[in-house]
Order: C-alpha cells, then sequence, then structure tokens
C-alpha cells in the first residue's frame, strides 16, 4: 500500500504519486491539489518580508522570462 499524505491547507488525504510535495531544509510541505498550493503559496508572498522575497522573485522572473525568449528563438520557422 502506498504512503498517504494530509494536505496542510484543507486537510485530505492523498496517495503517493498525486498532489505537491515541496521539500526545503527538513522543512516538507504538501498539497492535495495544485490550487491549495497555489493558495498556500500567495499566502506565503504576502506576509512574508518584501526585501527576502522581492529579490527572489525578481530574479527567479527575469531568469523564467529568458528561457521563454531561448523557446521562443528555438521555435520560429527558418527560411
Amino acid at each position: 500500500m502506498s504512503r498517504r499524505f494530509k494536505c496542510i491547507m484543507c486537510g485530505r488525504l492523498f496517495p503517493e504519486g498525486q498532489g505537491v510535495l515541496i521539500s526545503r531544509g527538513g522543512l516538507t510541505l504538501t498539497f492535495h491539489s495544485g490550487r491549495c498550493a497555489y493558495r498556500f503559496l500567495k499566502l506565503l508572498f504576502e506576509r512574508a518580508d518584501e526585501r527576502c522575497v522581492l529579490d527572489v522573485a525578481r530574479g527567479l522572473a527575469s531568469e523564467l522570462e529568458k528561457v521563454l525568449e531561448l523557446r521562443k528563438v528555438k521555435v520560429q520557422k527558418r527560411i
């Protein structure tokens, strides 16, 4: 029988292989769906210290924009 986890947002139980698990620094966050994970991350983002979050968020957004640009260039038709 597979392991079961409990969603920290709604309390729903879900089996291993489903849901969203985030582990970092000895802390494991378990969510039964992407919607619960989104709700948690939104609250975390709103309540965290701006100085910590904004630098990381800007860096990540910049990195993701570069990846999207690279994909766009690869997908373009070549004549």
